[in-house]
């Protein structure tokens, strides 16, 4: 194809990032979340792609927020979950996790799962697959009677040990694909121990994947002959047809996105340690790569679990859209919530009036009235100085003072969120690279790294629409995941990795990939006997002894002790992947460099001696171009660089320098 576009929808903006020209072309628009299809077909019309969607001569990567969306505000299809007798009440009762432990008297949570009719169905199999109760024609007629008394739009199949024999889910899907209705299976979206995580997989993928159908449909009617693939929460794509079906496996579908690119900049940079902080107008995404993408089978969503393999990301909602408020008790709060995309911060003139983050920036200077915001988004300083004013008479302190606050407030929720997924997990920040990206990252990235004792930062080219670059170096991928018995040796291992292998492997080629581009990648999943997590091992065929051997290693360096007691291998995955292929980006343009201008800015975090007062103590600071940056050009702070798609605030005590690739290098003085 002659061009690829990846497209990250998010909360706020719309991203894209097309590959195929001279030079890689950014976009951004509003998003419309009530019909997302809206701002992509918007943006391929504004950046004059029309005419080449229509000769099939581009490719379309989407990262989606679709089916996250629909779960955090509890709008899935009418589901039907379908069990074993005597267990109907098996996923709200759960794991009895307490989020608040020492609350006695904790309020109920009422979550669409309530909502959801349970039919349980005479039949039954033993803990070794054996069937202690077998399915008959009659409870399947039985079955699908009920079934249609509901009326739902999607029905979740979930039998005890399945995974062990599918046979019973597998003749229950077919008589109700038959009555025509959307069926998922257990066996096939979650085949692993754990009714509880199995049951919530299979559930929320069936209450999701009709809203994420309708969209896919949508979207793929408008683009048309384009191949329309759609990222995974795994960092690999699935083509729209299939991903249409396992929506609980989009959950994290745009984060993704922005891992792949960091992984890709961490090889072209040489440094395999990166923490990534991904700030958009709505929230913040953090993640840590040590050497690769880290997946988690340990996920949330909202009030769900979700066991399915997932990038091992922290989202936390401070964001530039955040809104800042003061209780009763005259405190100051930033976030959770959000202005979103519409109405927006106050000084986007959209009708918002609530304080933001995106407001004290530009209170601060951080941002400049001549920065347009995607391009086209012009700021109105006067809107952004009284929805602060109002923050500040109910803190009864000056305006510059509360929108320092407001910043100083924000930067500590997302070090807080990058502590969780460095300090709490035994890694120390000091020993990692931080890259920020996302729209807003680059006005906080030298605070945050100083909040967490760090010395090294990156602010790739293209920052504010990264997510959307990296879903075009996303691979094609498939992975499979299979319980083992207890008693499983080398020859079963290797004979069932096969056959995953080959299911993989045929999906991806049915996608057009050919087979010598597919790769693929074993792992066993072990744990001690009683334990109920797992780590996954590389495994090539081996004796399974040498894995075990390879199980207490890694279990002494992540947890700092071994046990002497069996291990047990758990599951089998398999992954195939293919790397994709789009157009190279090419070397960014060079300039002399010089500042554009200079800017009045409120004092700099870093300059504590500069923090704002009364007074207000502007200073003026120089403003530089990004796109006119010369290579190994040395910016020492305070100072700006804008572009259309972010704004990077370098601090007093740091120096950034220019990579020969644009990437920014920031350095801690």
């Amino acid at each position: 194809m002659q061009y690829w576009l990846g497209v990250d929808t998010g909360g706020t903006f719309t991203d894209f990032v097309l590959l195929g020209g001279e030079q890689p072309r950014i976009h951004k628009v509003l998003s419309t979340p009530a019909a997302p299809e809206r701002a992509i077909l918007r943006g391929i019309e504004d950046m004059g792609l029309s005419g080449a969607l229509a000769l099939g001569e581009l490719v379309i990567v989407h990262g989606s927020t679709v089916a996250t969306n629909a779960a955090l505000e509890n709008k899935g299809a009418k589901t039907v979950v379908i069990t074993n007798s005597g267990i109907e009440d098996l996923l709200l009762i759960g794991r009895q996790n307490r989020p608040e432990l020492y609350n006695l008297r904790p309020l109920p949570t009422h979550t669409a799962l309530h909502d959801t009719p349970v039919i349980g169905v005479d039949t039954r199999l033993d803990a070794q697959g054996d069937t202690l109760i077998p399915l008959t024609e009659e409870t399947i007629r039985q079955t699908v009677e009920a079934v249609r008394r509901h009326d739902p739009e999607s029905v979740a199949i979930n039998l005890l040990f399945s995974y062990l024999d599918p046979a019973a889910e597998q003749r229950l899907g077919k008589a109700l694909r038959q009555a025509g209705y959307p069926v998922s299976l257990s066996s096939d979206i979650l085949p692993t121990r754990g009714e509880y995580e199995r049951g919530m997989a299979t559930w929320l993928n069936a209450w999701l994947s009709p809203r994420m159908a309708d969209y896919l449909a949508r979207l793929k009617q408008h683009t048309t002959p384009a191949p329309l693939t759609i990222m995974q929460s795994n960092g690999g794509t699935i083509a729209a047809d299939q991903a249409a079906e396992r929506a609980v496996n989009l959950l994290l579908s745009g984060p993704a996105g922005g891992l792949n690119a960091a992984r890709r900049l961490g090889q072209a940079l040489g440094r395999d340690h990166l923490m990534t902080f991904d700030m958009g107008g709505t929230s913040t995404d953090v993640a840590l790569l040590d050497g690769d993408i880290r997946l988690t089978r340990q996920g949330r969503i909202g009030p769900y679990p979700v066991a399915v393999p997932m990038v091992d990301m922290h989202t936390i909602g401070a964001g530039g859209g955040s809104l800042a408020q003061v209780d009763d008790a005259g405190l100051l709060h930033v976030g959770p919530e959000s202005a979103g995309a519409s109405p927006g911060p106050a000084c986007y003139g959209q009708g918002g009036t609530q304080a933001t983050v995106t407001d004290a920036n530009l209170v601060l200077g951080r941002l400049q009235p001549e920065f347009a915001l995607g391009g086209n988004l012009r700021l109105d300083p006067a809107k952004a100085h009284d929805a602060v004013a109002r923050v500040a008479e109910r803190l009864g302190m000056p305006i510059p003072q509360a929108a320092q606050g407001i910043i100083d407030l924000a930067n500590e929720h997302m070090s807080q969120a990058l502590r969780v997924i460095s300090i709490q997990k035994g890694f120390d920040p000091r020993d990692f690279t931080l890259v920020s990206f996302g729209g807003a990252g680059g006005l906080h990235v030298c605070a945050l790294a100083a909040n967490l004792g760090m010395h090294q930062a990156v602010v790739p080219v293209r920052a504010g629409v990264l997510s959307a670059e990296g879903l075009v170096y996303a691979p094609r991928q498939r992975e499979r995941i299979q319980a083992l018995p207890a008693d499983a040796e080398a020859a079963h291992i290797l004979t069932l990795a096969r056959e995953l292998e080959r299911q993989a492997r045929a999906e991806l080629e049915a996608e057009g990939i050919e087979a010598d581009r597919i790769r693929t990648e074993t792992g066993l999943d072990l744990c001690y006997q009683g334990q109920s997590s797992v780590l996954t091992l590389p495994w090539q065929g081996e004796d399974p002894a040498q894995s075990e051997a390879a199980f207490h290693d890694l279990h002494e360096q992540r947890y700092g002790h071994r046990l002497s007691l069996p291990v047990r291998r758990v599951n089998l995955r398999v992954r195939c992947l293919a790397e994709a292929r789009p157009p190279s980006p090419g070397q960014a343009p060079r300039g002399e460099g010089s500042p554009a201008w200079e800017a009045p800015v409120y004092g700099s975090v870093g300059d504590k001696s500069a923090a704002p007062n009364a007074e207000g103590n502007k200073t003026k600071i120089p403003v530089y171009r990004r796109d006119e940056l010369g290579a190994d050009q040395v910016i020492y702070g305070p100072a700006l660089i804008f572009e259309p798609v972010g704004t990077i605030y370098i601090e007093a005590d740091w120096q950034a320098r220019v990579h020969p690739s644009a990437h920014l290098l920031l350095t801690r003085l």
